[in-house]
């Protein structure tokens, strides 16, 4: 009967430490990610140089790890533990929330905020400060040409132009399919393509109209014309440092030093640190590193 007891409570042991191995491993480490394009790459690395130059962490990097989805699964899995996600692709991709253009940005950053917390246990701290949505672009010779200057100018015109876009951006529930029904666009073909490769693929005629992020310099730098969404298909995407409420609870003091970070950029301001790895041929990390030190947020 002894034994048996013993043996029921060395169980219990056991588990009562593997329980309290999250915590643990929550506190004195961050696992800082993100997706797999420039500004996302930037990202990663302007967090993880302020946590490193403002905490005790031991950080760690994973850059370019996958797209919202795969990220998404990461940080529920506890294999990430912070990266920056867009309102409008928490709302409608994770969350899968109708969107109603009517509700303004801070309304869906606080419904998003509140039903990760409740769904994920994912805290959603104060916005950066850009709004980097989705837009259709395409050469401006071309949209003169033919008179385009919304999406519903384009749909008169889609059947003769080629449509470029991302993988994921044909998988989101903002995404193609919706594109397609609210418009009525009918391209000819629809191409998958890198999102770092399609701008220069639409510069050199290869594809006709792109899904652009309204932040990336190439688009004046290749001088692609961003079309008017008149039927306001896509939501605000405002950038958001997002991390695991258990960091948080293990490290009380992060949340306020990371909240620091908050409206520290423009959409200029994120347009031209792109351009800086896009155009100039900077290292991302070395980009991260400069503007946190001109805001002097590190030494």
């Amino acid at each position: 009967m002894r034994k048996w007891m013993m043996t029921l409570l060395a169980v219990g042991l056991v588990f009562g430490l593997a329980a309290c191995s999250g915590t643990s491993d929550a506190k004195g480490k961050i696992v800082i990610s993100g997706k797999k394009f420039t500004e996302q790459v930037i990202l990663t690395h302007l967090l993880a140089e302020y946590v490193k130059a403002n905490t005790d962490l031991d950080v760690e990097v994973k850059d370019s790890l996958g797209g919202a989805f795969m990220l998404q699964q990461a940080i529920e899995n506890g294999d990430v533990d912070m990266y920056v996600e867009y309102t409008g692709t928490g709302y409608l991709n994770i969350l899968k929330q109708p969107y109603d253009p009517k509700k303004t940005p801070e309304q869906i950053y606080n419904e998003t905020k509140k039903l990760y917390k409740e769904k994920y246990n994912i805290a959603w701290l104060k916005p950066l400060g850009f709004n980097n949505t989705y837009a259709l672009a395409m050469r401006r010779d071309l949209a003169e040409k033919l008179g385009v200057k919304t999406y519903s100018d384009l749909a008169k015109h889609s059947s003769s132009l080629t449509f470029g876009s991302d993988a994921e951006f044909f998988e989101r529930s903002d995404g193609y399919d919706g594109l397609v029904d609210t418009y009525g666009f009918q391209f000819k073909k629809k191409v998958t393509i890198d999102p770092d490769l399609q701008y220069e693929a639409a510069k050199n005629g290869e594809i006709d109209v792109i899904t652009a992020y309204t932040t990336d310099a190439r688009i004046k730098k290749y001088d692609l014309v961003v079309l008017k969404d008149d039927k306001q298909y896509f939501p605000p995407y405002h950038a958001v440092p997002i991390i695991r409420q258990e960091v948080l609870d293990a490290n009380p003091d992060l949340e306020e030093k990371l909240n620091k970070l908050a409206n520290i950029l423009t959409d200029e301001k994120m347009m031209e640190l792109n351009g800086e790895v896009n155009l100039e041929g900077k290292r991302p990390r070395e980009v991260a590193i400069d503007f946190l030190k001109a805001e002097g947020l590190i030494d």
